[in-house]
């Protein structure tokens, strides 16, 4: 039986929360000056409380016990905040556990965010180099990978220029080439890939499952279901800090997006104080409907819906876009959009208030199962102010339309009606008739 190399046991981190009474933004000017005031507080009397925040106990992981044998893949799934990237740090000696311990038997290598261990003043061979000797590997061992390394970047012409001068695309490749053949026991991936284009990303996985081939244990995030259901036998689900479903990757994943639409069709958030966003912008409302004045709020292949976004904008005569990424069950792009015809608005400065973007989508184009938003609030072109990831998650029922009879499942992203013409070419066909074995052949 192969040696776990990797046991959680009642593993725990907790973070401690400060809430602002102040509801509106503050400058450095005043945050420094309250922060001078609230030492001077503590300092005359050690039990004064703070006047303009209180702390509340966050518990991002909490009791979540697992093992990971030799030559594992293991994926780990769940929404946004529900403790994947906590788990890695930790996992990755990044941050130390509240609670509970973590047992290790081989050399980890991690690629948690982009340019993680890198120093960006040093070249990307010198950071080969060091990524290497804090991994514990010798400069002998580190040259007989050095050209493999280069090679899988693409980075050749970039080798001896600072990394703070290469692009995220640069930085993520050399990233991975280096935690990928630096010869891990453990090599452990968050979502960092999704930076990548399309060939890398192939690369990349490809790359994973070679490491795994020869006995190596791999522990990865992704929102990327069909990288998670190819590469990982096993997939954990945390939800909310805690272990929701562990087992099986068909199995776990299939429960995992059969629920992620289960509260998240419609969302609220009333008051602006503590709304996602910042001080230019934040979400009060997101919802998915059927489009007109439908019976219901099921949402079908063959039915028209739309998407509608609510949020404040706080300053004056911003210049403000939004953009929206459709994903699918498995965590393919399918389209982006923006209002880019919606000219009422566009290039056109914002005041002050409450404004609603409504998204249309056709009926007949999507498939069935639970989709997933992504809506972006974009100053000046350019300036991304906030990325709410998952907004809304739902799901698109099927349909027994325009099936022509087929009962079955429907593969692909998209399901749309396209224009067919049928037309017979010949009324009969000649065939060439073979006589009895030696005979002539005879059309």
């Amino acid at each position: 039986m192969p040696a776990s190399v990797i046991e959680v046991e009642n593993l725990g981190k907790q973070y401690l929360i400060s809430h602002r009474s102040s509801i509106g933004g503050t400058t450095l000017r005043e945050e420094l000056t309250e922060s001078v005031k609230d030492w001077g507080r503590r300092l005359l009397s050690p039990r004064a409380q703070r006047s303009r925040s209180s702390l509340e106990a966050f518990w991002a992981l909490k009791d979540v016990s697992f093992r990971v044998e030799q030559g594992e893949v293991v994926g780990i799934i769940g929404r946004n905040g529900a403790g994947k990237s906590t788990l890695l740090k930790i996992l990755s000696r990044i941050t130390e556990p509240t609670t509970g311990r973590i047992v290790l038997r081989g050399r980890l290598s991690s690629l948690l965010e982009v340019g993680t261990g890198f120093h960006p003043e040093l070249t990307g061979r010198e950071n080969i180099f060091l990524n290497g000797a804090i991994l514990g590997m010798t400069r002998a061992e580190i040259r007989r990978r050095f050209d493999e390394i280069v090679s899988f970047a693409e980075i050749d012409r970039f080798l001896d220029t600072p990394v703070k001068r290469y692009s995220s695309g640069m930085y993520v490749r050399l990233a991975f080439a280096v935690a990928a053949h630096l010869q891990p026991d453990i090599l452990v991936i968050d979502e960092v890939l999704a930076v990548g284009d399309a060939a890398f990303q192939k690369k990349c996985l490809a790359r994973m499952d070679d490491v795994a081939r020869h006995g190596k244990t791999v522990l990865m995030i992704s929102h990327n279901m069909l990288s998670i259901e190819s590469l990982c036998k096993r997939v954990i689900w945390l939800q909310a800090g805690q272990i929701r479903e562990a087992g099986p990757a068909s199995v776990v994943v299939g429960q995992y997006l059969q629920t992620a639409s289960s509260a998240l069709s419609e969302r609220t958030w009333p008051d602006p104080a503590i709304a996602p966003g910042n001080d230019e912008v934040r979400l009060h409302k997101a919802r998915v409907r059927p489009a007109g004045d439908a019976a219901d709020n099921t949402v079908s292949v063959s039915r028209a819906f739309v998407m509608e976004f609510e949020f404040w904008n706080l300053r004056p005569n911003a210049c403000l876009y939004v953009n929206l990424q459709l994903y699918s069950p498995h965590g393919l792009l399918i389209f982006e959009s923006a209002p880019v015809h919606a000219t009422q608005w566009l290039g056109r400065p914002f005041p002050v208030g409450l404004f609603r973007f409504t998204c249309h989508v056709p009926a007949n184009l999507l498939n069935n199962g639970v989709h997933s938003a992504t809506f972006v609030l974009v100053r000046d072109e350019n300036v991304i102010l906030h990325r709410e990831v998952d907004i809304l998650v739902f799901d698109i029922e099927d349909s027994n339309e325009y099936r022509g009879g087929w009962l079955g499942p429907w593969d692909g992203a998209v399901r749309p009606i396209l224009g067919w013409d049928t037309e017979l070419v010949e009324p009969r066909i000649e065939r060439t008739r073979t006589d009895a074995p030696g005979g002539d052949s005879t059309a």
